[in-house]
């Protein structure tokens, strides 16, 4: 199959996004669903990328259309692009979201590929990806004068005391990939290094701790330099894993100056969310920037700025302006609930790879 996408086709958009898990550690799968359900309504067919069965947003049916299991990014390239090959064949994707750091990396490598079966994306590159990721964040900061904390990369735990003793205590320990623990002492710096390692493999990030509020930047950048979208967030309640669980737009021009800045110094392409600490003095710390749109992406959508049907627009190629004004004081507040399924559904993804 060799299809070039038309833009002027007529047929009702068909989109696959990945990242259905909605546990206490939530992908951005389902809010960007939500949003692009509300930026196209019924004109919309959402296809799940799932990696494994017990991911939520799989069995909310007024959510997701369909749901096929893909194989997980250490698979490699070769699967993954066979994969959507077979689910492109019976369901025409025209655009594909991946909303995992882990699978960025892969999804970019076919990015040509998909092109030629006729699904668009909007994704960073390789570079792009690279130059903030955790393990160079401080050169990054460096390059292009963001303020960013001391950090030290790790590989072994033997390593910990000499940092601990250079940035003193409480002190960051970060995952490779997600996932950050704050220790107050060096029992507690030991216990996260192991567990982090156990979970997402090394290296590990020691950070400098930054005392101030919690803010997020949700953002989509168009490539160029340019930022479509920025809003603000402050986080109102944090759970143990450090995730917002509740939080509310804010104005301030300093932040949204910050996220134009990123934008601009790194010609950013596609979704990104800037993890950011103020300190009282008013000064911004960048302490993680996140490659793809934030969990909570869907406050976008309420303060005014649909920023996932903006990437998908860009993506189709359609005119897409700058978007400069939100509205401050929206507030979400996240929640659980049980969601009722026949096993017969669980058992048919599980044998058949497609539900």
């Amino acid at each position: 199959m060799n299809v070039s996408p038309d833009l002027n086709k007529s047929k009702n958009l068909t989109i696959a996004v990945t990242g259905l898990n909605a546990n206490d550690n939530p992908g951005p799968g389902l809010a960007v669903i939500r949003a692009l359900r509300a930026g196209f309504g019924a004109d919309l067919r959402i296809i799940g990328l799932a990696y494994e069965t017990l991911e939520p947003a799989i069995y909310l049916r007024d959510q997701v259309d369909k749901t096929y299991r893909i194989p997980y990014p250490t698979a490699g390239t070769e699967a993954l692009r066979t994969r959507i090959q077979q689910i492109q064949e019976i369901e025409h994707i025209d655009v594909l979201i991946p909303n995992f750091d882990a699978e960025l990396y892969n999804f970019i490598k076919i990015e040509q590929a998909l092109f030629q079966m006729g699904i668009r994306t909007f994704l960073p590159s390789h570079h792009q990806l690279e130059q903030r990721d955790k393990v160079n964040l401080r050169q990054f900061g460096e390059k292009y004068q963001f303020n960013v904390p001391a950090d030290e990369v790790i590989f072994t735990a033997s390593e910990i005391d000499n940092v601990a003793n250079k940035f003193g205590f409480p002190l960051m320990v970060k995952g490779k990939f997600y996932e950050a623990h704050t220790a107050l002492n060096i029992a507690d710096a030991h216990k996260a290094f192991h567990k982090l390692h156990a979970r997402w493999g090394l290296p590990i990030i020691l950070q400098k701790f930054i005392k101030g509020t919690e803010i997020n930047i949700a953002g989509l950048g168009d490539g160029k330099g340019n930022a479509i979208s920025v809003i603000p967030m402050r986080k109102l309640y944090i759970t143990e894993k450090g995730k917002a669980w509740a939080g509310i737009t804010i104005e301030d021009e300093k932040l949204i100056t910050l996220a134009k800045d990123f934008a601009k110094a790194t010609n950013w392409k596609g979704g990104f969310e800037l993890e950011i600490m103020r300190e009282d003095d008013g000064s911004l710390y960048i302490m993680e920037v996140n490659p793809r749109f934030p969990a909570w992406v869907y406050l976008t959508v309420a303060a005014g700025q649909n920023q996932p049907k903006a990437l998908v627009d860009l993506a189709l190629g359609r005119p897409t302006d700058e978007m400069n004004t939100y509205k401050a004081g929206k507030m979400f507040i996240r929640y659980a609930w049980d969601n009722i399924v026949d096993v017969e559904e669980f058992q048919k993804l599980s044998a058949f790879g497609e539900l």
